[in-house]
């Protein structure tokens, strides 16, 4: 088990009318589509330390999503051109914590997954004539809360969401009607809270099997940053996840009590 906690919570979900109801959407501000907080580097050492050892578990592509891969990888760079501490030098890029990171052009995911904090899903539309769903076709997945790419690669919206209790049919439909809407230069963002007896960002767990918690343990507070963005030449849409964790003994007690309430709400509350 890794403890890699940020020292300050920049999102309360739970805070905004607007943020505390599902889906709780709001437009990202220019420039903060991706971010590199104080944990950048212990967060980049394990994520390396997955990709090379767990690579299996943590990234997967389907052919089809290579073109969309690609022009992810494009839109971090991008990105990290722009951010403090990133210095691209050809086909190399510096980071801010020291490492020097080589653009593998034939695995777009891992490299993205190596350069940023936030792990990247690549939804599609596989038969778009039909109205089809969003299908997850390519992933870097180092901090899974609660799931794994595993049993999601190459479902739809509605199978991947299956096991969240908050996720009904009229969630299901507006969240496709959300996707389907989403256009390019006009990323969007939200936040969920979730309740973890440990710290660990790499939370893998199978479908079906609970989420136990020991009464009266420590708590640790885990924030979603989600971020929804249209890829203009696949027109994929690239969800982009940004984790936070911070004791839950941190916050104010008000702050505590409300965080626990928007978990349950959402479905981030254990069982136990």
């Amino acid at each position: 088990m890794r403890e890699i906690c940020q020292n300050t919570l920049p999102l309360r979900p739970w805070a905004e009318a607007h943020t505390a109801r599902l889906p709780g959407l709001s437009p990202v501000a220019p420039g903060d589509w991706l971010i590199a907080d104080e944990t950048y580097g212990a967060q980049m050492g394990y994520r390396e330390a997955l990709v090379r050892e767990r690579r299996g578990d943590v990234v997967r592509m389907a052919p089809e999503a290579r073109p969309a891969a690609g022009e992810l990888l494009q839109a971090v760079l991008a990105q990290t051109d722009l951010m403090d501490g990133f210095t691209r030098v050809g086909e190399a890029v510096n980071c801010p914590d020291g490492r020097v990171v080589m653009l593998d052009r034939d695995d777009p995911l891992g490299t993205c997954g190596r350069l940023v904090q936030e792990d990247f899903a690549l939804m599609q539309v596989r038969d778009p004539d039909r109205g089809g769903e969003h299908v997850l076709t390519g992933a870097v997945l180092c901090f899974p809360a609660s799931w794994t790419l595993a049993e999601k690669f190459l479902r739809p919206l509605t199978a991947i969401h299956g096991p969240v209790a908050a996720y009904d049919a009229n969630i299901a439909r507006r969240v496709q009607r959300l996707f389907d809407a989403i256009r390019p230069g006009a990323p969007i963002w939200r936040a969920n809270a979730l309740i973890y007896d440990d710290p660990d960002l790499h939370q893998p767990r199978p479908e079906g099997a609970p989420r136990q918690v020991a009464a009266g343990g420590p708590r640790w507070l885990r924030i979603e940053r989600q971020t929804l963005a249209r890829l203009p030449g696949a027109g994929a849409v690239a969800f982009s996840i940004h984790t936070y964790v911070l004791p839950l003994a941190a916050l104010a007690p008000a702050d505590r009590n409300a965080a626990i309430q928007h978990a349950a709400l959402s479905g981030g509350a254990p069982a136990g």
